[in-house]
């Protein structure tokens, strides 16, 4: 110290920075954030999926294909207890309502943002199973490699749905989620070729602007912009 002054006080911090320094391993706490949000991603998921069937059970579509099905199935025409175990007609048609939500949970398969969540699917499990989805994603690349490109074979539906969806960027979730009648158009149109399908992209694109123009509310927006607009100022009196 008396040799090198200047750096006591560089020596003392560093003596008190490591002594009250926290002791805890930075591996146990990304574990647990991981951990933290794979269950708030699992029960928002479920939420999600609950607030689907509850919809469901209102449109009468559903509802009506539902409630046949109880009956077919005798569930909706049990009689009522009477006696000491007589329920009221509103746990009655609870009970019933559960039991439509049930048969919508059995036979419809909803897709997209509002399927059914599975544990597979949240961020823990995602990060353990990385590294298989890796060697299964390189050992899918070589097979299309190798079966396409170098022997030339002619491509399954799955694989010109995979191509057609490729080119319209949409996730796995989102192209399933699109009814079956769309998934045959786009196969009755060869949209796997490029050119066939950058003809149906245009298209759609004309189709949505002579919607646009025809919408109502986008013709006010339009009148809204060219009179006033956003940047516009008027010093007109009330």
């Amino acid at each position: 110290m008396l040799d090198h002054p200047e750096e006591y006080y560089s020596h003392y911090y560093h003596y008190y920075s490591r002594r009250l320094a926290p002791k805890v391993d930075v591996r146990v706490v990304i574990l647990v954030a991981v951990c933290a949000i794979s269950i708030f991603q699992f029960f928002s998921w479920w939420s999600s999926y609950n607030e689907a069937i509850n919809y469901l059970a209102t449109v009468p579509k559903y509802r009506i294909q539902a409630s046949e099905i109880a009956r077919q199935q005798g569930l909706l025409n049990k009689a009522k207890v009477k006696g000491k175990n007589r329920r009221s007609k509103e746990e009655i048609r609870e009970e019933e309502e559960e039991i439509i939500k049930d048969i919508i949970k059995n036979k419809i398969d909803i897709k997209g943002g509002y399927q059914k969540p599975k544990i597979y699917d949240i961020l823990l499990f995602q990060i353990l199973l990385a590294p298989f989805y890796l060697c299964k994603y390189i050992a899918w690349y070589c097979w299309w490699i190798y079966c396409f490109n170098m022997k030339g074979q002619e491509y399954g539906e799955e694989e010109k749905l995979y191509i057609i969806r490729r080119y319209m960027k949409m996730s796995q979730s989102q192209f399933d989620s699109l009814e079956d009648n769309q998934k045959e158009t786009f196969l009755e149109r060869q949209l796997w070729i490029r050119d066939n399908y950058e003809v149906y992209k245009q298209e759609q694109e004309e189709e949505l602007k002579q919607k646009m123009a025809m919408d109502p509310r986008w013709k006010r927006y339009r009148r809204w912009m060219r009179n006033e607009g956003p940047g516009r100022l008027t010093f007109i009196d009330d």
